[in-house]
């Protein structure tokens, strides 16, 4: 699979291990629905420093209807750390991959995978509501497409800003996805995280061995 030949130089990427015998756990902090506001990302990127996370993921929502955004993603990046992103219902594919292309150290993970150590991450954005809708059908493939690259790894993190069918996210009324819910069934990530929905952020449940975890505003760090 190539996307104009920048596949394998953007979805494997690799970071060398310190040790195969005792390799050193990932740190991640993990969070969506930021909707431009600077404020909370000013206490994130404190919290990513404090904590010495290795990662930050972006579940989606960076902005807000496509506003123009600052100190959103620079601040998390001129701290020293990997950003990974996908879209939200409230910007375009478009606007993730032009966030990527200017910020250093940031890539885009929609239908694409990222190796760190041992651990594969995957993602797909978008949602079956707002202004840039994604069917089921495509968020599914999309995961399918990002896994591949990853799926014999040791450790799989997977990310979406939908939540999945049959999770406490569902207790906002809205329902969850049933192709989210199926790629983690099928895929089997050690975790899964998303956002979307703001009510129940930092809720867990567990499918099958998957801990599922929506991040939302709150962020979420955890280790892996």
């Amino acid at each position: 699979m190539t996307k104009d030949g920048l596949e394998k130089s953007k979805s494997e990427i690799s970071i060398s291990s310190p040790g195969k015998n005792h390799p050193k756990k990932t740190k991640i902090l993990a969070v969506g629905d930021l909707h431009g506001d600077e404020r909370i990302v000013k206490k994130l990127v404190k919290q990513a420093e404090d904590e010495k996370v290795d990662l930050v993921i972006l579940a989606g929502d960076i902005t807000f209807a496509e506003r123009p955004i600052k100190n959103i993603i620079g601040p998390f990046v001129n701290a020293g750390k990997k950003v990974l992103l996908i879209p939200g219902n409230h910007e375009s594919v478009a606007t993730i991959d032009f966030f990527a292309e200017v910020y250093q150290n940031t890539q885009s993970i929609h239908g694409y995978s990222f190796i760190h150590k041992n651990i594969g991450v995957f993602g797909a954005g978008g949602a079956d509501i707002g202004i840039h809708k994604m069917s089921d059908s495509e968020i599914y493939n999309l995961l399918k497409k990002g896994n591949e690259n990853i799926k014999n790894l040791e450790k799989k993190i997977m990310v979406t800003h939908m939540h999945p069918r049959g999770t406490k996210s569902e207790l906002s009324g809205f329902k969850g996805s049933e192709a989210v819910r199926k790629a983690i069934e099928k895929f089997q990530p050690d975790v899964a995280i998303f956002a979307h929905i703001h009510e129940t952020a930092g809720t867990e449940d567990l499918i099958g061995k998957t801990r599922a975890i929506n991040v939302s505003r709150k962020g979420v760090v955890f280790e892996v």
